[in-house]
């Protein structure tokens, strides 16, 4: 059953970082704003991701002496692309990335960086902690009388005016389909498609198998009601699982996956025959691609007691002692112990941990050219010290960085690459912007320098 129409400037499809930013800043331009989410509470992805964003030129860059600058962001950002990121989008996201901060930073939004730091992307990557920013700016959202917020409403349908304008969103309210006009327009922010297991079988098949993992509500709605317009889409062949996902079985069996990266803290990867097969050290989602080709599509990271005291609060991925607390890793006084909870050949892991240890004592992982552990910075260092851990891991889908083509001011573009007027997005449910690679702190940076973008452009469109 289909009822009548209600009325109001902008719908805002989707209610995680990128949706909230958009809102708020439609709303700032005195626009009455309908703010929706799929689920029963907003935030996607972006309440569970590390609560990392990239940005250059801030406060905090200058007070630890970082030199950096756009320049080289968008030099950094082209290279990860692999070269066929779109460079408009990349224009985009560096030109606006800076007054996103200070914005962001207005709304009452604290970010810390890693003083150690020595290196890109650590050296650009502003901390909020998981969920903090979205939490904030639902909160303004709540507090704001220009946002209607409507929770456990899912968007179905766009709709156009005569004149092949999207004013129209079709949503489900207790099982019956309401239309709300929009007259300015139509944000799409709803996330991308890692829990859509059709639109992964159709795009990425080579993926069905991964944890499924990012924001429960993340099957994919906003591409396939731009797709029902003719909107093209970018990035499909990159799409990739990343590295490091509690596999829901054995170890954390009951608890919600998450993502875990002792490695980058100097743990050891195995796959199932207990032998390593990469550089613990190579970006999550490069790793991700090899652990896919390993037996069974595991793998097991184990490490010591002094791998768990590098363990990081600011970072979900890298507090490996409340991983620990929280039942993820098994425990082990010793290595053969260890083996047979993981349920590996205890002779066989001891082996490949003994010729690591002998390589790093020697200064050289013959194996995998691991750099050695040195004047405090991570890398490769004996793991002999019991307490052991340990826990299996398979790839994780948690975004798929994917998604409709949009122009630099995020409008939504037809496959002929002309703007289908009316109809904007941001955050995950954009193509076009990473590539063929991810850099580490682009997914939120994009969900709220891109939501800012598309928030303003609604409103003028």
């Amino acid at each position: 059953m289909t009822v009548g129409a209600d009325t109001t400037d902008v719908v805002v499809v989707g209610a995680g970082l990128a949706g909230h930013v958009a809102a708020l800043t439609a709303a700032e331009a005195g626009m009455r704003v309908l703010l929706l989410e799929k689920g029963d509470d907003y935030g996607g992805s972006s309440v569970i991701a590390g609560g990392g964003l990239i940005f250059v030129g801030t406060d905090l860059q200058k007070a630890n002496g970082i030199d950096d600058s756009p320049e080289k962001l968008r030099d950094t950002l082209v290279t990860s692309g692999g070269g066929v990121a779109r460079e408009e989008l990349i224009g985009a996201y560096v030109d606006g990335q800076l007054e996103t901060y200070e914005w962001l930073s207005a709304q009452g939004i604290a970010f810390s960086m890693d003083e150690s730091a020595t290196t890109e992307p650590f050296t650009r990557v502003h901390f909020t902690g998981t969920g903090v920013a979205t939490h904030r700016l639902h909160q303004l959202v709540e507090e704001h009388a220009q946002v209607e917020y409507r929770a456990a409403t899912p968007a179905v349908a766009l709709g156009r005016d005569d004149d092949g304008r999207v004013t129209r969103v079709a949503v489900l309210v207790d099982g019956e389909v309401r239309w709300w006009s929009a007259t300015r327009g139509v944000v799409l922010t709803s996330g991308g498609f890692s829990r859509g297991l059709e639109l992964v079988r159709t795009f990425t098949p080579q993926w069905t198998d991964t944890v499924q993992m990012g924001g429960a509500h993340n099957t994919g709605d906003g591409i396939t009601m731009g797709w029902s317009l003719g909107a093209g889409v970018a990035d499909m062949p990159y799409v990739a699982a990343t590295f490091g996902a509690t596999c829901g079985d054995g170890t954390g069996e009951g608890r919600e996956p998450m993502l875990l990266y002792p490695n980058y803290k100097g743990a050891v990867i195995v796959n199932r025959d207990a032998e390593r097969f990469a550089n613990e050290e190579m970006r999550y989602k490069e790793m991700g691609r090899l652990c896919i080709d390993q037996p069974g599509a595991v793998a097991f990271e184990v490490f010591d007691q002094p791998v768990l005291e590098r363990s990081e609060e600011l970072a979900a991925p890298l507090d490996l002692k409340a991983a620990l607390r929280n039942g993820y890793f098994e425990q082990a006084d010793t290595l053969d112990e260890l083996a047979d909870a993981l349920g590996l050949d205890p002779v066989a892991l001891t082996r490949t941990i003994e010729r690591y240890n002998q390589d790093v004592r020697a200064g050289e992982d013959t194996a995998f050219g691991r750099p050695i552990a040195a004047d405090g910075k991570p890398g490769a260092a004996p793991i002999e010290t019991p307490p052991f851990y340990g826990y299996r891991t398979r790839p994780g889908l948690t975004s798929t960085f994917a998604g409709l083509t949009v122009d630099a001011a995020m409008r939504v573009l037809d496959v002929y690459g002309a703007p289908i007027p009316g109809l904007h997005a941001a955050g995950e449910v954009v193509g076009g912007f990473h590539g063929s690679g991810y850099y580490s702190g682009t997914a939120l940076g994009k969900a709220a320098v891109f939501g800012r973008i598309a928030g303003r452009a609604v409103v003028g469109d």
